[in-house]
This record gives structure tokens, sequence and C-alpha cells, in this order.
């Protein structure tokens, strides 16, 4: 409706920009008389005449061209049409603006009606595919029944099958355990003879390795020793006495040694250093299996048990630090034990006697200016003895394992307070010094 208002007031205007002019050159009665004058009546000129003499100047009005009056026309005209422009787009404005309304009305209420159809189509839409999901899932629901139900008796046919195998290999297996029982037991009489012929001849090589073994031990010293002191047997007499490279005081000590003994009972005396106070003050011995090492008296002792077996050669060292009070014994080169608080602070005190497979005891010692020495014969070492060497300083790890190497080239490196191959040895009651 406003569309059409405004086509017909842009038309009316039109219309009248064209159709004014021609009015106006159709009505204009162009007059060209003369000039118009004022008229003054005789009556107002004779009073005019009596109170003045002036002449009378007639009133002139301004003559126009008939340019003129067109001039005058088309400017009325250009102010008409200005108005009605002015006018004219008023309306337009006015019809604009109901028309941007009516258009806003209408997009609001087509926006509502599409937003209503969207929900009303995704709704239909979300119910038709639930719909179908539905029977989608029935129909796997049912396909899924009858796999499981072939599955089912596929299985059950593997398993009747699985069973008739079962017993088929029972039968087999129980035929061939027999056949191989029967055969193993032939097999096992005759490897059993096979086998008593073989132990009989393997305690005979035993039994003649045995024999050569005794017939040769009394020859046999450790690598690297060219001789050994020999101890017979038990005896209150045999003994060998070993002096010194140097005095024996000091707060540090090691001795080290090879045995081979033929008895080892209660105890066994390898090494021992005492004095007049103090017959006790170093010794390495045996008890039974197991060795001993003793600082300051037997009271302060470290053992080590399974040092020594009867008719072997074994390696034995001890170790004792006055500063740390710490004793040690190493067997075949490894440490066997540790005891701490071993004689702390003690030192060995210079003027005593050293013996090897015996002790003094306090009489025996008195004695040994020319009187008859006296010794323990429970005590005494019996067999073989070599290597014995001691310093006044504790010897490291390797240094030890060095000493007890059953391949080494030497008999051990020598001490310097005992020096084997080197300090004098006196034997006594019977000792003897073998190569």
């Amino acid at each position: 409706m406003s569309v059409l208002r405004i086509v017909q007031v842009v038309c009316m205007v039109v219309s009248a920009s064209v159709v004014m002019p021609d009015n106006y050159e159709d009505g204009i009665d162009v007059n060209y008389a003369d000039a118009y004058y004022n008229e003054i009546s005789e009556g107002e000129q004779s009073e005019a005449d009596t109170h003045t003499v002036t002449p009378a100047v007639p009133c002139t009005a301004p003559e126009f061209s008939k340019w003129d009056k067109l001039f005058t026309m088309l400017e009325n005209s250009q102010m008409k049409e200005n108005m009605l422009l002015q006018y004219s787009d008023d309306i337009v404005k006015l019809g604009l603006q109901s028309v941007r309304a009516e258009m806003l009305e209408i997009a609001a209420q087509s926006r509502a009606s599409c937003a209503a159809a969207v929900e009303n189509s995704l709704r239909r839409a979300e119910a038709h595919i639930e719909e179908k999901l539905l029977q989608a899932l029935e129909q796997l629901r049912g396909v899924s029944a009858q796999q499981q139900a072939r599955h089912d008796a596929v299985l059950e046919q593997i398993l009747e099958a699985t069973k008739e195998q079962e017993a088929q290999l029972d039968k087999v297996g129980k035929n061939c355990i027999h056949d191989q029982v029967k055969s193993f037991q032939t097999r096992h009489l005759e490897k059993e003879d096979r086998g008593q012929a073989f132990a009989a001849e393997l305690r005979n090589l035993n039994e003649k390795l045995d024999f050569y073994t005794r017939a040769t031990a009394g020859q046999v010293l450790p690598a690297g020793c060219d001789m050994a002191l020999f101890f017979p047997m038990r005896s209150p007499k045999t003994h060998a006495e070993v002096t010194p490279q140097r005095s024996m005081k000091t707060r540090a000590f090691t001795v080290c040694l090879w045995i081979k003994p033929t008895q080892m009972l209660n105890k066994t005396v390898l090494f021992s250093y005492g004095t007049a106070t103090n017959p006790l003050e170093l010794q390495l011995l045996l008890s039974g299996r197991s060795a001993l090492f003793t600082v300051g008296g037997e009271a302060h002792l470290v053992e080590a048990p399974g040092a020594a077996t009867e008719g072997s050669w074994a390696h034995l060292c001890g170790t004792w630090s006055s500063e740390q009070g710490l004793a040690s014994l190493w067997v075949g080169g490894q440490r066997a034990a540790s005891s701490p608080g071993v004689a702390e602070g003690h030192e060995i005190p210079a003027g005593g006697v050293t013996i090897l497979g015996q002790e003094y005891n306090g009489e025996g010692l008195a004695k040994r200016l020319g009187f008859q020495e006296t010794f323990n014969a429970d005590e005494a070492f019996t067999g073989k003895l070599s290597g014995v060497n001691a310093w006044d300083r504790v010897l490291d790890e390797d240094e030890i394992s060095e000493q007890a190497r059953p391949d080494g080239r030497t008999c051990g490196s020598r001490g310097n307070l005992v020096a084997w191959g080197v300090s004098q040895i006196v034997e006594g009651g019977g000792v003897k010094l073998i190569n």
C-alpha cells in the first residue's frame, strides 16, 4: 500500500512540474499600455494651488517588460516546484519508514515461523532416527541370538570331538607307556650292570690315587717353598726356636706361615712369643679345626673356624694394630675373622723368646738359661711347618694374598722381624729341617 502511494505522489509531482509553466504562460495578459500617473481632481488642484506654488509631479511606476514578467513567473514556478519536491521528499521518507517498519514486522514473523518449523522438523527427524535405531537394535538382537545358538552348537560339537580324541590319545598313551616301561626296565637293568662295573673301576682308581697321594704327601711342599720344619711327634721337648732379625718391640704385628698338621687337638701351638713377665704375648695356634690369634694374653683373641684340615696344607696370617685395637685372622689369603678392642694401646715388649710348635710356660721360661727346659706335650704341634715370616706392621689385603698364593715362585715375601730362610732356627726334640 505505501509503495503505491509513493509512486502516485512522484507521478503527481512530475505532472505538476510539467503542466504549471504552460498554465502560467497561457494566463498572463501582457499589457503594453502607457505608464500610469496620479490623476488629481480640479478641486484638489485648486486647494493645492492656494497653499503652495510647487507644480505637481506625477507618481511614476516601474515598467516591466515581457521578459521580466516571464522571469518572475519562472521564479514563482521554481519556488512552488521546490516546495512540492520538499513535500514529496517528506512523503517519501514517511513512506519508507512505514515500509521499513512493515518489513521488520514481516521478518520477525517469518523468523518466528521458521524457528518453529526447524524445531518441528528436528523433532520429527529425531523421532524417526530413534525409531530406526530401535528397529536396528531389535534386528541385531535377533541376529546375535541366532549366532550365539550357532556358536553353542559348534562348541558342543568341538567338545564331543575333543572327548573322543582324548579317549583315543589315552588309549594310545597307555599302550606307549606300557611299552616304554618295559623297554626302560630292560635298559635300566643293563645300565645298572654297566654302572656297577664302572663304579668298581672308579673305586679302584680312587684307591690307587689315595695311595699315591699318601705316598707322595711327605715330599710335597707349598709352591715356592724349598724347605720345611718337620715335627714328628708330640713331646715335651719338640720345638724350634727362632732368632728374630731385630727387636720385637712393636705396636703393630703380622705373622704368616704354612702348616700341614697331622693331629689337631684342643690346643696346638704354631707360633709363640713370650717374655719373662708374660709368656703369652703373641700366639698363633689351632683349636681343633679353628685358628686362634692372641695378643697380650689368651683373654684377647680372634677366632676363625674351619681354618685347617689334617693332612692338607693351609696358609694362616694374624694381624694386629695397637692404635686401632683390631685383630684379624686370614685363611688362604682371605680375611676369615676380625675382632675390635684386642689389646688396644698395648705395646709388645722386647727381650722375649720366639718358639715354633710349642709355647713356654712361666717355669720353663725361667729355666731357659742353663736349666732343663720343659714344655707341655699336649700343646705340641705335629706335622710340617714352612714359610714363617713376621713384620712390625699390618700387611694389607694384597700383600697377604700374595703370601698365600699356592702357585707362587717364592715361599712368601720375607718379614723384617722373622724372615724364612734367613733368620736362624734351632731345632730341638727331634724336629728336622727337610727339603
